[in-house]
């Protein structure tokens, strides 16, 4: 057995200054973990973030940590920092990423080398920073945000189904490496998710989607977020290796 720690928790989010890692950053902070979040290229996002959880939640602890998920010395940094300010880190979330959508045959070198670096590589360099402490504390939860096009692929994104597959792959191998030290790694994979991702669809081709997609709409970050701290949580503690397909039922099985 292990022993789960005394709450407040501590999460560190990647990614974390919109979309699904905005969302995580206030469902973390509304079940009263410290959260400690990174972002790279808004800062104007990132601060409003921060300044909103610290109104809601001023007996929180939070920090804003600028970091590019694809350099491997940024994410020992981060991790440093989060650690630093809170003492631990228990909860790891991956969901600093990237998209990009274009043929294959149009595909670049560095369309490819900067979609693994960010939504791959990125993944390994925040799991190998985070994973000592989580070892020697013989506590930790690790949830990586990959997509369902990581599970089945998806027309002319082949580079981000690759690196998303990636993702899946890198986690179930995890799990089995790092269950006897009280860790658990755990994947959500959203399907079309109301995101400013999806700022270049017209509102008929989201419309469409929407009909697409077995339950008659898109998702939200918020219900992506919902499942995230679930899967933190000690009632989540027998759930490990696991890709939950948040989706709508776009993908089955």
């Amino acid at each position: 057995m292990f022993d789960v720690p005394s709450y407040p928790h501590h999460v560190l989010i990647t990614g974390g200054s919109r979309g699904i890692g905005a969302a995580a950053v206030h469902a973390f902070a509304a079940a009263g973990y410290n959260v400690a979040f990174t972002w790279h290229a808004h800062p104007e996002a990132a601060d409003a973030v921060l300044q909103q959880v610290q109104t809601l939640y001023p007996q929180g602890r939070f920090l804003a940590i600028q970091a590019d998920a694809a350099n491997p010395e940024a994410a020992c940094h981060a991790v440093l920092q989060a650690e630093t300010e809170f003492c631990r880190l228990d909860v790891l979330v991956c969901n600093a990423g990237i998209a990009q959508q274009k043929l294959f045959t149009e595909l670049t070198d560095e369309d490819w080398r900067q979609m693994m670096a960010t939504n791959l590589d990125g993944v390994f360099y925040a799991c190998r920073a985070v994973l000592p402490g989580m070892i020697r504390r013989k506590y930790g939860r690790i949830l990586c945000v990959s997509s369902m096009w990581g599970q089945v692929g998806g027309s002319c994104e082949a580079h981000y189904s690759a690196a998303k597959a990636g993702v899946i792959g890198l986690c179930r191998a995890l799990a089995q490496e790092e269950g006897p030290s009280g860790i658990t790694v755990n994947c959500v994979a959203p399907g079309v998710i109301d995101t400013d991702m999806m700022a270049g669809f017209s509102a008929e081709d989201r419309a469409a989607l929407a009909k697409e997609t077995p339950v008659g709409r898109l998702g939200t970050a918020e219900e992506i977020a919902r499942t995230l701290v679930f899967l933190a949580s000690p009632e989540a503690g027998y759930i490990t290796g696991q890709v939950i397909g948040q989706n709508g039922g776009l993908v089955i099985g």
